[in-house]
């Protein structure tokens, strides 16, 4: 069979592609969040509140997703009912773009999907709740998200309240420094833990404001450097979980998943289902009052970077 190329496989909602050619404020959100990280109907009323969200701060929300092997950036309403509500949508990373625009599948994108996506379509800023990294044991089973690389190679600035607490968080950092990702804390000198406001290792710089972001973004294009610059963003301190409790529901979790023979894509999700069901529902609030914090940190340097190209 012979496939004839098009300009671009991504499809632009027209608001979304308006607002970029007009220079306002855009935010980048992932699906993934809601197709494969949170409960139904939690994740479809935390779709549209941070949708919400975005345009009472000024800017213009662009969720991506894949919709029937289409990327989109811009999904509608609809769409996002659709993938939040499906049993048959996958979870699509990089590598999945190109199979399931082959098997026309619905999917939700993940921080390093969404980047990509994001970045392509001309969108600067992306907010999301946790990063992924290099996980426990990685030195023999060489499990890293491809969050790692593709936030090497896709400048954007990426919001989030530090890896997931489920990562080798110690790790995560040396491989970004290896890649030479920046990574800034604003208004804190320590990495955010994700549901707590300290994962225990410092930040390499910290930023007191969304325009001193916004200065070194425009920086980094001047040198066309091809790195993410990454925004820890410490959950607000009510909204953080007890520390010790956390860490030690995090290792049972890990052996429920060996001993349920868990791997690869699966593991995530896995995880932080076994960690919601056993902190009684604590860690599904502290996700979604991260996430949303991050958003509106993520308008605010939008806004910032949208600003400073009007100069």
């Amino acid at each position: 069979m012979v496939v004839t190329p098009v300009s671009s496989p991504i499809r632009i909602a027209d608001e979304v592609r308006s607002a970029i050619a007009e220079n306002r404020p855009v935010l980048a959100l992932e699906s993934t969040i809601f197709t494969h990280g949170l409960p139904r109907p939690t994740n479809l009323e935390t779709a549209r509140q941070a949708e919400e969200n975005v345009r009472a701060r000024g800017a213009v929300p662009a969720t991506i997703g894949v919709v029937d092997g289409v990327p989109t950036v811009g999904l509608s309403d609809e769409e996002i009912e659709r993938l939040s509500l499906s049993d048959d949508v996958v979870k699509a990373s990089v590598r999945e773009l190109v199979t399931t625009a082959c098997a026309k599948q619905d999917a939700g994108t993940t921080i390093a999907a969404t980047a990509l996506l994001a970045q392509r379509a001309g969108i600067k800023v992306f907010s999301t709740g946790g990063l992924g990294g290099v996980h426990h044991g990685a030195s023999t089973t060489f499990d890293e998200s491809a969050d790692i690389l593709a936030l090497a190679t896709t400048p954007i600035v990426l919001v989030s309240s530090g890896a997931k607490a489920i990562l080798d968080i110690g790790a995560t950092l040396e491989r970004f420094e290896t890649y030479s990702v920046p990574i800034v804390g604003y208004r804190t000198d320590r990495y955010p833990g994700f549901y707590v406001q300290d994962s225990g290792f410092a930040v390499p710089a910290r930023v007191e404001t969304a325009d001193e972001v916004a200065q070194m973004f425009a920086f980094g294009r001047a040198l066309d450097l091809t790195s993410a610059i990454l925004v820890g963003n410490p959950i607000p301190e009510h909204e953080q979980m007890d520390a010790a409790m956390l860490d030690e529901v995090i290792q049972r979790a890990w052996k429920a998943a060996e001993e349920a023979g868990v791997r690869g894509q699966g593991t995530t999700p896995f995880l932080l289902d076994y960690i919601q069901r056993h902190t009684g529902g604590e860690s599904l609030r502290s996700n979604i009052a991260l996430y949303h914090n991050n958003v509106a940190l993520g308008c605010e340097v939008a806004r910032a970077i949208s600003s400073l190209n009007r100069i």
